[in-house]
């Protein structure tokens, strides 16, 4: 991962707008992809990321913003990625 700031997500909330998040390897990956492409950004609970941004979930899962879509990319701990 690049040195690049990484934002702490929390847990998702049912109730606010989230984009979908979703491995690469997803059979439905660039379908969605191109359907939220046209926004740019990713939301994480009503919070606008954009293209780009990495974010650590409540899961501990590091996020990659990509088409508006969240990517899986690894673990936020470093000693265990």
């Amino acid at each position: 991962m690049t040195n690049q700031q990484r934002h702490n997500l929390g847990a998702p909330d049912p109730e606010a707008k989230t984009s979908p998040i979703m491995e690469e390897t997803d059979e439905q990956f660039e379908e969605i992809a191109q359907e939220l492409e046209e926004e740019g950004v990713c939301y994480f609970n009503n919070v606008v990321y954009d293209s780009g941004s990495f974010g650590c979930s409540g899961s501990g899962e590091l996020l990659r913003c990509e088409k508006g879509v969240w990517v899986r990319e690894a673990g936020c701990d470093p000693d265990n990625p």
